[in-house]
């Protein structure tokens, strides 16, 4: 789950199957009581049919524990420009950054820096295309150090620049689950 529509896809799933949901976030749910084998079935099976799936592993919950907390870093425009996301990850899941980083890499074939980058270049197209920022103030409110900062990464990522980006008629953008 990435958003808060898929938090309430999530919800009613739970709900249309009478299991009572005790707490909620991005990617985590604890349930009440218990679920039994054959509701765990049919849960899984109305996830995958919604787009959702049950992650088992370890490995994979960390990872959607780390995508989940980029997402939502990046989602309060609030990130200062000496902002340093090996800091920020190892102190709100409470593990080396190192490891995070592996993990991270090994399962996902991209780095945990490129996937940030990849998940700001997503809000700058967005914020691009609601036109309520200038260029400056979303570098500022993303942690570029300048607008050409983010407009060389910009036109790394995509090809174009932010203004060529803006004059496009199709606006290529990825779901955030997807990158």
């Amino acid at each position: 789950m990435v958003c808060g529509r898929c938090i309430s896809a999530v919800e009613n799933i739970f709900g249309n199957m009478n299991i009572k949901i005790k707490n909620i976030n991005l990617g985590e749910i604890e349930t009440e009581f218990e679920v039994s084998y054959k509701d765990l079935q049919s849960l899984e099976k109305h996830l995958t049919e919604t787009g959702f799936e049950r992650i088992k592993d370890s490995a994979h919950q960390l990872i959607e524990k780390i995508k989940n907390q980029i997402i939502v870093k990046i989602s309060e425009l609030d990130i200062d420009e000496n902002f340093l996301l090996s800091e920020f990850l190892s102190s709100e899941l409470h593990k080396d950054y190192s490891s995070l980083s592996k993990t991270f890499s090994q399962n996902e074939n991209i780095t945990l820096e490129q996937f940030f980058i990849l998940q700001k270049i997503e809000k700058v197209k967005e914020l691009l295309l609601y036109n309520e920022f200038t260029l400056t103030e979303i570098a500022g409110k993303l942690g570029y150090k300048s607008v050409q900062h983010l407009s060389s990464q910009f036109r790394n990522s995509t090809g174009f620049t932010p203004t060529e980006f803006k004059k496009l008629k199709v606006h290529n953008r990825k779901p955030l689950d997807q990158l």
